[in-house]
């Protein structure tokens, strides 16, 4: 199978990440949001988004399936998939925090093996590949803004930082021992586990991120060798013909494996 030139790929998206970008700060603010079945927002420009990057994507990738968030959720088994979130952090966008952004990952027959994710209001492009679960060529590299990512090293210490997502602030009220870090929440899933990747926070939990709001990240944390948890099972590679619209995928994100000790029983609390 012939692999993409992964930095030409980066260079397109990086570009449609722009283009999406800009004309989603110029509404940044100013929509009114509703609420969808499953209780989470949406505005006019989370549709705009979607459609938009539907057509760019199959019209640079023609021969490509898609999975995204506002339309296809079920998996059609291709062997080249983009997902899409057109917009994460909805509520930040609508409410006026610039804290939101676009996340895109290709995956390579059920494998996240590209992603990106652009945050315009920071004028921050994260983007990475990590081909070595399959039978690619191994490539693996991560960067913000065409430099390298690095992982925080530090020992845990009470004024290290840790990101939650709010519904996973909860299992703070059955956590009998004092939590070892002091805690951020930004409100958008990407952001929230880019902390980590970026070295600011030594950790990240989500409660119930989709795979839109996981496959980007997942390819920039395997690249850089983050300890990546599952809490509920859910594994690559994704499943031919299974509907991904009401999986929920909780994540616990390390900075590395040694921190496991001090995070797992607390996070594994959210699957009780």
């Amino acid at each position: 199978m012939t692999q993409p030139d992964w930095r030409s790929l980066a260079q397109t998206i990086e570009a449609l990440c722009q283009e999406v970008g800009d004309r989603l700060l110029l509404e940044f603010g100013t929509l009114q949001a509703t609420e969808k079945a499953d209780g989470s927002l949406i505005t006019a420009a989370d549709r705009w988004a979607d459609q938009t990057l539907r057509d760019r994507l199959q019209q640079h990738f023609p021969g490509h399936a898609l999975l995204t968030e506002e339309s296809q959720q079920t998996f059609s088994g291709a062997d080249w998939t983009w997902v899409v979130d057109p917009l994460d952090g909805t509520t930040n966008f609508a409410q006026g925090i610039p804290i939101w952004g676009i996340s895109l990952a290709l995956l390579y027959r059920g494998w996240p093996v590209f992603g990106a994710i652009a945050l315009p209001p920071l004028q921050r492009f994260y983007c990475g590949v990590d081909t070595r679960p399959t039978d690619l060529a191994p490539v693996a590299w991560a960067e913000r803004n065409h430099q390298p990512l690095q992982l925080r090293t530090e020992s845990l210490g009470s004024n290290q930082l840790f990101s939650l997502c709010t519904r996973s602030a909860i299992v703070l009220q059955r956590w009998s021992a004092p939590f070892p870090c002091k805690i951020r929440m930004l409100g958008a899933s990407t952001a929230n586990f880019l902390t980590v990747l970026e070295g600011t926070t030594l950790g990240a939990l989500e409660a119930t991120p989709k795979i839109w709001d996981i496959a980007a990240v997942w390819v920039l944390a395997q690249a850089l060798g983050a300890d990546w948890r599952s809490l509920a099972g859910e594994q690559f590679p994704l499943q031919s013909g299974r509907d991904y619209g009401s999986v929920n995928w909780p994540t616990l994100l390390l900075a590395r494996p040694a921190l496991q000790e001090a995070f797992e029983s607390w996070a594994a609390l959210l699957t009780r």
